[in-house]
């Protein structure tokens, strides 16, 4: 059955978390309108007529294919990391076509408290002499090092006036994702840690993104801040 008001997904990438959520999506009565994999041409005719694609693919693919979405009209969830650097001319161009994308680093409505705690933590430490240091972990199939998520939280604490915030990267076995922010002052230390246990929780986050953004006003780029705050960037 499928489940009311629920957009029809193109996914575009199945990897590991494609395929988590496309099943995630089945259990949910979520209909799946396209599955397109490494090497599929994202068209139009391609998205099955989708309301929103959610892209997890790798850094190399996933501007082109924003692009392919904003020529096909139709929305994008980007969970794919390490292609920010692209991120200010995507953003113009999806103002400019009149497009909607939304993009995180990670989809964890855990992680993304996190952010929010970090920020106010280093705002608060820094002046007490602590030092920060940030362990990230995760699957050794996982691109990117340090992860989009690290670079978030590094961003976090260096907006609370920080300095920049060394980062760890360790890629074994099969972690899903874990982030260990460390404060540590002669005599005490402080750490912030989210763990994740599945990968279904990024996938979780992502269907909730993806249903969010089918309803967002054009002409925008928004994150996981938006669809928690029910604001705009």
């Amino acid at each position: 059955m499928t489940a009311p008001g629920a957009p029809r997904l193109a996914l575009l990438g199945m990897g590991r978390m494609g395929r988590t959520i496309r099943q995630l999506a089945e259990e949910r009565g979520i209909s799946i309108a396209a599955a397109l994999d490494r090497g599929d041409a994202v068209t139009r005719a391609s998205l099955g007529g989708a309301d929103v694609a959610i892209e997890f693919t790798e850094p190399d693919a996933a501007v082109d294919n924003v692009r392919a979405c904003l020529a096909a009209g139709c929305p994008v969830v980007v969970g794919t990391t390490g292609w920010l650097d692209a991120l200010p001319a995507l953003e113009a161009e999806v103002r400019e076509a009149g497009g909607r994308m939304l993009w995180a680093a990670n989809f964890s409505v855990g992680v993304n408290a996190m952010l929010a705690i970090a920020e106010t933590a280093a705002r608060v430490l820094r002046s007490a002499g602590f030092d920060a240091h940030l362990v990230e972990t995760h699957h050794t199939a996982k691109k990117d090092a340090p992860s989009g998520t690290a670079l978030a939280i590094g961003r976090a604490v260096e907006a609370a006036g920080a300095g920049a915030l060394p980062i760890t990267a360790v890629r074994v076995g099969h972690v899903p994702g874990t982030h260990a922010l460390v404060f540590d002052a002669p005599f005490e230390q402080v750490t912030l840690t989210h763990e994740a246990r599945d990968r279904r929780v990024f996938a979780e986050g992502a269907l909730a993104a993806a249903r969010w953004l089918a309803g967002a006003p054009p002409g925008a780029v928004y994150t996981m801040r938006d669809v928690l705050s029910g604001g705009a960037r």
